[in-house]
């Protein structure tokens, strides 16, 4: 069973969907306009929760949780929210997950929190030093809030078409619209700047000790894979790397089944 809930965390609401028992694990969604916690990774929540507790937060100006008094979110807001919300909820320790800006922001997290963060599952990641801004990924930031702005952004994060349906267009196009003032705050032009932000240092990524699990899309037009994972296997301590084929930017929805199984698989290595 799915649950939601509003957590105060530093004297702002953060929306987090919660389900399963066992020890915790936080998912963190991607940066695309409409992108929620629960949106993001339902799925995921219902295929673990029988041996995991499972936190999936609306990050700060997406969904529910709005921006911080005087914040236009970024890499460090991100990450010290998500820290702040687990301390919050009295998990003393924990992996993370996160996809694309999520991805990012958890090995931010994991080299902050080396204690509390066990394992850390970057999926179609951002964060490789050198990575650039791509085209898909400014586009998918720039994408309007109508029905053929969900459509082309769905487009581009998903090799597979036959996922695009009018139904998931829909609900996308009505996500986008009812975030579509905080969103515009996050990521205006020139959006270099943001991909930048969202870049971590080789001397951040040194400082994440927990292992990882590099998950990417072989076709991932957002974040591609040359540019976004390959690098991070010569800067993270412990890692190991795995590519599904015929899959772009979101494995997790792709292919799911086998996504859980290793994910699963993963955290459940001491």
């Amino acid at each position: 069973m799915r649950a939601e809930r509003t957590v105060v965390v530093d004297g702002s609401p953060v929306h987090v969907t919660e389900g399963g028992a066992g020890p915790a694990v936080l998912l963190l969604h991607g940066s695309g306009p409409g992108t929620t916690g629960s949106g993001a990774w339902a799925a995921t929540i219902d295929a673990l929760a029988g041996s995991w507790r499972l936190v999936a937060p609306d990050q700060a100006g997406f969904g529910r949780t709005p921006l911080p008094l005087g914040s236009r979110g970024g890499l460090r807001v991100w990450t010290e929210q998500a820290a702040a919300l687990m301390d919050a909820l009295g998990h003393e320790s924990y992996a993370v997950v996160g996809h694309s800006m999520g991805g990012a922001v958890a090995l931010a997290l994991a080299a902050a929190r080396p204690r509390q963060v066990t394992h850390v599952v970057p999926v179609g990641t951002m964060g490789a030093p050198g990575a650039p801004l791509s085209p898909d990924l400014d586009a998918v930031w720039a994408a309007p809030a109508t029905e053929d702005g969900a459509r082309d952004m769905l487009e581009r994060i998903l090799l597979d078409r036959s996922l695009v349906t009018e139904a998931a267009v829909s609900a996308r196009a009505a996500a986008m619209r009812a975030g579509q003032a905080a969103f515009a705050r996050l990521f205006p032009p020139p959006r270099t700047r943001w991909a930048e932000d969202l870049t971590l240092s080789a001397q951040t990524l040194a400082a994440v000790r927990a292992p990882a699990l590099l998950v990417h899309g072989a076709q991932d037009r957002l974040t591609p894979l040359r540019a976004a994972a390959l690098p991070l296997l010569d800067h993270l301590a412990d890692v190991r790397l795995h590519v599904l084929g015929r899959c772009g930017h979101a494995p997790q929805v792709e292919h799911p089944e086998e996504f859980h199984r290793l994910l699963g698989g993963f955290l459940g290595r001491e």
